[in-house]
């Protein structure tokens, strides 16, 4: 008997946490809509994003091209939370923060040897059709550049 409740009760706890990942707008994977995107000359440009359950955390991949028209590619793997957790393959970071400010906005950190890289904003429309990410960054050069990419969901 002990062992059903058991076995109910983390059945329900995963069918939980699959539904409320299931409604975050953010959820899914993104196209960038370059005639819709504003880019600072020689910045990268990140083609396809994609939001997606890990566990109780959510996995961001990205992909892309640098600002020499390089492949690139990226992951991250955390929680909305504020908290910084370790990215692979982006060399201008290595940790990255997603907070959540309300349902379609998430704040957006990211770090290079403990040091503030990029800041950003994402918002999700309310029709979950458009994705908005606005940064600011230090390019190698030590200028600060802001970005707009526009993603549309696939």
């Amino acid at each position: 008997m002990k062992g059903r409740v058991i076995l109910l009760t983390l059945a329900a706890l995963f069918v939980g946490v699959t539904v409320c990942l299931a409604a975050n707008p953010h959820m899914g994977t993104w196209k960038l809509n370059e005639a819709k995107s504003k880019f600072s000359p020689g910045a990268t440009k990140n083609n396809t994003v994609v939001y997606e359950a890990a566990g109780d955390s959510v996995k961001v991949t990205v992909d892309g091209v640098d600002g020499n028209g390089n492949p690139s590619h990226n992951e991250w793997t955390g929680k909305f939370d504020g908290k910084f957790y370790p990215v692979t393959g982006d060399p201008t970071s290595d940790m990255r923060s997603y907070r959540k400010i309300n349902n379609h906005t998430l704040a957006l950190t990211a770090k290079k040897d403990g040091k503030v890289t990029l800041t950003g904003r994402i918002v999700v429309s309310a029709n979950g059709r458009t994705r908005t990410v606005t940064t600011t960054a230090t390019d190698s050069k030590g200028k600060r550049v802001s970005n707009k990419a526009v993603y549309d969901k696939q």
